[in-house]
């Protein structure tokens, strides 16, 4: 709990001078952030190996650090393309002395392998599973956390994707929705 305070504070200041999140959400921190994140250990409390795309603010990467410190073998790779939000993760990192490690670059170039791949507010699905792809071809799990048009990004990339995918209704905001991702492949 401690830990989650002290992002909370990292972040209200950091989002005062960058835009990490909208300003509105830092006084429902808690529910909109928080528990937005933590709802996937839910989907897989065994996992150890998380990668977060995208990861911004650190939802849900830090969050899932945060929650996974201590456990062993456990580590979440915090990747993004801009470097003054790896910077802010950075800080945060080092500050919390979290299992993870951040990576300024496009997700879709790195060669990590891990049991659940994530991201949240990065991209519509037929984007954010082009980002997605090495991992879930490395046999990762992806479980991305999407808004109340998730069916209709879901059906979208299916003209160009072919993939396993069930949604689950948020625990954090019943109209949010849980895509879980398996067997991803470009169609043909």
């Amino acid at each position: 709990m401690a830990d989650l305070q002290t992002f909370a504070g990292m972040l209200a200041e950091a989002n005062a001078v960058m835009n990490l999140v909208g300003p509105d959400t830092l006084p429902d921190i808690w529910n909109r952030h928080y528990w937005d994140s933590a709802q996937l250990l839910v989907q897989e409390p065994q996992a150890r190996t998380w990668a977060d795309l995208g990861a911004g603010a650190g939802f849900p990467g830090v969050v899932l650090a945060i929650l996974l410190k201590g456990r062993p073998g456990a580590h979440v790779w915090l990747i993004d393309s801009l470097g003054k939000r790896c910077r802010f993760l950075q800080t945060v990192v080092d500050a919390l002395d979290l299992p993870a490690t951040v990576i300024n670059g496009r997700a879709e170039e790195q060669r990590l392998s891990v049991e659940v791949v994530t991201a949240r507010a990065v991209a519509a699905m037929e984007k954010l599973l082009g980002y997605a792809q090495p991992y879930l071809q490395r046999g990762a799990r992806g479980l991305f956390l999407k808004g109340e048009k998730a069916e209709l990004e879901v059906a979208e990339a299916r003209r160009v994707w072919h993939f396993d995918s069930d949604l689950s209704v948020s625990r954090s905001d019943p109209r949010g929705r849980i895509v879980s991702v398996r067997s991803l492949r470009r169609a043909r």
